[in-house]
């Protein structure tokens, strides 16, 4: 979902992107056009101020018109468009404007050596006008030397302006792809607190449900109990909802990551036996192979995660092999891995309601850990083994 919202994002903003590129051309179409039109009457302004009559002010005037005209083509055929204003500057004065804006849009749309060439028939031009229609009180040589520089710097100004063009639109495609990126980020952030708020909720809820829906159970098939059995039934049910909705509370705090303190600590391997009496409680005898010195010497988020292998594992025996014996074996010390396994026979009944997504959680639970978890069905026994870290 995530990839098809960027996707979405990726093509809009190529969209708009195109857009913004249709309207910067018909802007920049319009700016060399009315340059090229001043510039092409402020040369003919001068060249009316200097004396300039008859048959060679109207070669000006048209010839220089021509070249604004051929600053309209500049966008569509720019390197012919470029090349007829420089054969232009060969013959009128007026023609210079144009064509030095055809120099500057070549060397920003096209390669330099395209650029460099137009801007030596430009010199050329230049050169070839200034022999016949010499510039008053400028020697030629002179001439030459700003013709020279001119272009050189006509053709520097281009490429410039099309470096900070090509910077700028490479910073926005850099920002348009970060901004895609952030909300795949987002996305991707959303979904990970959503599966650990689930995670969270299936790990507290599941184990204390399953008690209430045992006795439950066992006082709706057994309704002549004694009154004695049926209080004793009705007190642990009232005790487990309270210890349900205390644990809920204090994970809500967590996720939430407010100052509220949860009322008791985070429960760890030495709750264990806490956890054993419970299931043995409603009915699963269960055996522990405790080769730990010491349980509560495994650290907070090691036994934290231990807590719930345990945890999930009897209440799966329950759910799924009601009655039936579980056997728990943990060994481990610290600088080596602590090691969990437990087995239950598998129970030919109808298994109880349950996805396997609490399995699929709790792997994901133990490799975030940095351990490893595997379960596996086979000769009539359910086997559940995990690993975990245990820092010396």
């Amino acid at each position: 979902m995530s990839t098809l919202v960027a996707g979405r994002r990726g093509r809009s903003g190529r969209r708009l992107a195109d857009v913004h590129g249709e309207l910067l051309c018909e802007r920049g179409r319009t700016v060399l056009t009315v340059a090229a039109a001043i510039g092409f009457a402020a040369t003919a302004a001068g060249e009316v101020l200097s004396g300039v009559r008859g048959a060679l002010l109207v070669a000006d005037l048209v010839l220089g018109a021509l070249g604004c005209a051929l600053a309209l083509l500049l966008f569509r055929r720019p390197v012919p468009a470029a090349v007829a204003q420089m054969v232009l500057t060969a013959l009128v004065p007026t023609a210079t404007p144009p064509a030095s804006i055809g120099v500057v849009q070549i060397a920003r749309r096209g390669p330099l050596a395209v650029a460099v060439g137009v801007a030596t028939a430009g010199v050329a031009g230049h050169l070839v006008r200034g022999l016949w229609r010499p510039t008053p009180g400028l020697p030629y040589q002179w001439w030459v030397v700003l013709v020279v520089l001119g272009h050189a710097a006509l053709v520097g100004g281009g490429a410039l302006a099309e470096a900070r063009r090509q910077l700028i639109l490479s910073l926005t495609e850099r920002a348009r792809r970060a901004e895609a990126e952030q909300g795949r980020r987002i996305a991707e952030a959303r979904a990970a607190e959503r599966t650990r708020i689930a995670r969270e909720m299936h790990d507290v809820l599941a184990h204390r449900l399953s008690l209430l829906a045992t006795y439950a159970g066992a006082l709706e098939y057994r309704p002549d109990s004694s009154p004695d059995r049926i209080a004793q039934a009705a007190g642990v049910i009232r005790a487990t909802v309270h210890q349900a909705l205390n644990e809920l509370r204090d994970v809500i705090a967590l996720l939430r990551d407010t100052d509220e303190d949860p009322e008791g600590p985070l429960p760890t391997l030495s709750g264990l036996s806490d956890l054993v009496e419970e299931s043995r409680a409603v009915g699963t005898p269960v055996e522990v192979r405790d080769g730990l010195a010491d349980p509560a010497a495994v650290p907070g988020t090691t036994g934290r995660t231990a807590y719930r292998v345990l945890q999930e594992a009897l209440t799966n025996a329950r759910k799924h092999a009601p009655g039936s014996p579980v056997r728990i074996d943990l060994r481990g010390a610290p600088g080596e891995r602590l090691r969990i396994v437990v087995s239950n026979p598998v129970s030919g009944g109808a298994p109880g309601p349950g996805g396997g997504t609490g399995l699929v959680g709790l792997t994901e639970r133990v490799r975030l850990a940095g351990g490893r978890l595997d379960h596996q069905a086979a000769a009539g026994e359910f086997r559940l083994a995990a690993e975990l870290p245990w820092p010396a």
